[in-house]
């Protein structure tokens, strides 16, 4: 078995058809591909959330059909092993296009060397690949520290070698043409490549370091948002997640435009009338039931009703732009209808909510708020709570994204706010870099308000090749996210997106059009795996010696509990943990992979505050001490 493993290869794919590098023995061997189209000194390339793209597995072949324009692409990539692939590029002109060329591109690296067999005489030993080039060649071959790759055609091509240095990048662009001039509608064609990546396996024996003489930030275990739009699939997942999962904290939805629809009609008096509308009952059972978990509930607004913004609802951009301001002549009308809808839910349901937000207002997501109206929206609405003797607070962002924090800075500077904000958030779709979470970290240190990752998960438009939910590489980079979260922002609980049936964290029934009975996948055995994680540990610091394992650590010195999780992104690999207490005398252990579905191993045992275990290639593993 262990043969077999270190045989295989396995390639990285994006739903988009970028292949992001090959593995081998677990280890990554990275490099990007796309497939771009080039018109004079401009080319469009495959990217995430650039096209429309489908995406399926088949086996060991992952298969993606996109367009760019009327140029239909069909990307085959088969595993085959020792770190090879084969792909197979099959290109349709659905109209006569005048495009100067359509290429295969490889991005690389700058600081390597290369050679071009078949190619000029300068190519027929290891060069710089810092030099441009045009012409043909068999295939390449490329030498970097500690990776090497070789890409082979079935004959000659047309290649290209450029350096982009680009907005800081130092890299190498290898472009083999598809075809290098336009093509007329109904012309086909297909190229096929072998790719093969290896190198040194990085076995390196791993060295974490917990320091429990300091603590951070509180985490109170995984959340989940129940925001309910799926009838029929909705209800299966949502037993099944709360059946088996400790769910921390809650996200449901506010249907304020089925709430008050008139402004001038009391939406307390339609509903106690028998008249509530259907998707108002529904969220607000949901909401109870969540709540009767003892998980805090977050209460978030999507689709305002006409009264309460401007213009007519946008449910989808107008000329780029998503959502619709505030109508600011009726401010006291929109507050009471929030503030009556948070007293039923109490009144009728006995459901306290926590927290309140607009969902993405800095994108209009479905409601558009500049930074100045989200601190005076926070005052206003926050003030009104409090006049109503409401426990509820505002959140302060529950951005679109990481990236976008300046979105929060007047309300996180506003003493006047400051007294009704109860939690910052943001959702994790992009901006991972250390950098900007920290910053995200630093505002709610300086609040002295917890964080919440309102929505957790790694692709916003995942929905659309739903069949990716299933692969190991989605899996792995949502968990090692989510750990990373952990380490650097400290957040109260990450929410995932969602415990229903869109992005369903389970597989088959009927879900996606997948008809297997509804069990659990990798991404399910994740998520359970942290959210038994022990209440109300406190973040500590821990530091890890080598870059492709993402570690984060919590626990309380006064119970003398601690859990650590480790997400190791290469190959197996030996770990020694130290720094633990002396009062710790083990440590019981949990993996979860492709092949383990949160396994318990053997307690690991700690002497004089040293543990020694093994962690397998590609996996999620957590500690707990016993």
């Amino acid at each position: 078995m262990t043969f077999a493993n270190e045989a295989f290869s396995q390639a990285e794919v994006e739903p988009w058809g970028n292949i992001t590098g090959i593995r081998k023995s677990g280890q990554l061997f990275d490099f990007e591909s796309s497939i771009k189209v080039v018109k004079g000194d401009h080319f469009t390339a495959t990217g995430k959330e650039r096209q429309h793209p489908h995406y399926k597995r088949n086996g060991d072949e992952q298969i993606v059909t996109t367009n760019i324009d009327s140029l239909f692409i069909k990307e085959t990539v088969k595993d085959l092993s020792g770190g090879e692939i084969k792909v197979t590029i099959t290109l349709n002109a659905h109209a006569d296009n005048a495009y100067d060329g359509m290429f295969f591109c490889l991005t690389l690296p700058a600081e390597g060397s290369m050679r071009l067999p078949g190619g000029d005489d300068e190519f027929k030993h290891y060069v710089d690949a810092g030099r441009n080039y045009d012409g043909t060649a068999k295939g390449a071959e490329f030498k970097s520290p500690g990776k090497n790759l070789e890409i082979k055609f079935e004959g000659p091509e047309t290649v290209r070698i450029r350096k982009n240095t680009a907005g800081g990048k130092n890299n190498l662009e290898f472009y083999v043409g598809l075809k290098v001039n336009g093509m007329s509608k109904g012309d086909t064609v297909q190229k096929v490549f072998t790719i093969k990546a290896g190198g040194d396996i990085d076995k390196s024996p791993v060295k974490l370091t917990l320091n429990t003489a300091q603590h951070g930030m509180q985490f109170d275990g995984l959340g989940g948002n129940f925001r309910l739009q799926n009838p029929k699939a909705d209800p299966q997942v949502i037993d099944y997640c709360l059946q088996n999962l400790r769910v921390a904290f809650g996200r449901v939805e506010m249907p304020w435009r089925f709430w008050q629809p008139n402004k001038d009609v009391d939406p307390t008096l339609v509903a106690d009338s028998g008249k509530i509308h259907p998707a108002v009952k529904k969220a607000m059972e949901m909401a109870r039931r969540v709540d009767s978990t003892g998980a805090p509930i977050i209460l978030s607004a999507w689709f305002p009703p006409n009264w309460a913004v401007e213009g007519k609802v946008n449910f989808r951009p107008v000329n780029g732009i998503w959502g619709n301001p505030l109508n600011k002549a009726n401010m006291d009308a929109i507050y009471k209808s929030i503030a009556d809808y948070i007293q039923y839910l109490k009144n009728k349901y006995g459901t306290e909510v926590a927290y309140f937000s607009f969902n993405e207002s800095d994108l209009g997501i479905n409601i558009r708020l500049t930074a100045q109206d989200h601190d005076d929206f926070i005052k206003g609405c926050g003030a009104y709570f409090a006049s109503r003797g409401l426990k509820t607070k505002m959140l302060l962002g529950d951005n679109s994204d990481a990236t976008t924090y300046r979105f929060i800075d007047i309300a996180l500077n506003d003493p006047q706010a400051k007294p009704y904000i109860g939690a910052i958030s943001f959702h994790s779709w992009r901006g991972w870099d250390t950098d900007i979470l920290q910053h995200w970290a630093d505002a709610a240190t300086k609040l002295g308000v917890p964080l919440i990752v309102g929505e957790g998960s790694i692709d916003a438009a995942a929905w659309n090749y739903p069949d990716i939910f299933q692969e190991q590489t989605y899996a792995l980079k949502e968990i090692n996210l989510y750990t990373r979260l952990l380490a650097i922002c400290q957040p109260e609980s990450i929410l995932q997106w969602q415990l229903t049936s869109d992005y369903s964290p389970l597989i088959g029934g009927g879900i996606f059009g997948n008809n297997e009975p509804l069990h659990p996948g990798q991404r399910f055995w994740n998520l359970k795996q942290l959210s038994i994680t022990p209440k109300g540990l406190f973040a500590m610091p821990i530091n890890c010696d080598r870059p492709d394992i993402s570690c984060a650590a919590m626990g309380d010195n006064g119970k003398s509990v601690y859990a650590i999780h480790l997400v190791n992104n290469g190959t197996e690999r030996k770990v020694t943990l130290s720094g633990l207490p002396l009062g710790v005398k083990q440590l019981q252990i949990y993996t979860t992979s492709k092949d383990l579905n949160m396994q318990q191993g053997d307690p690991v045992t700690v002497k004089n505050g040293k543990a020694k275990f093994k962690i397998p290639a590609t996996s999620y593993v957590t500690l707990i001490s016993q």
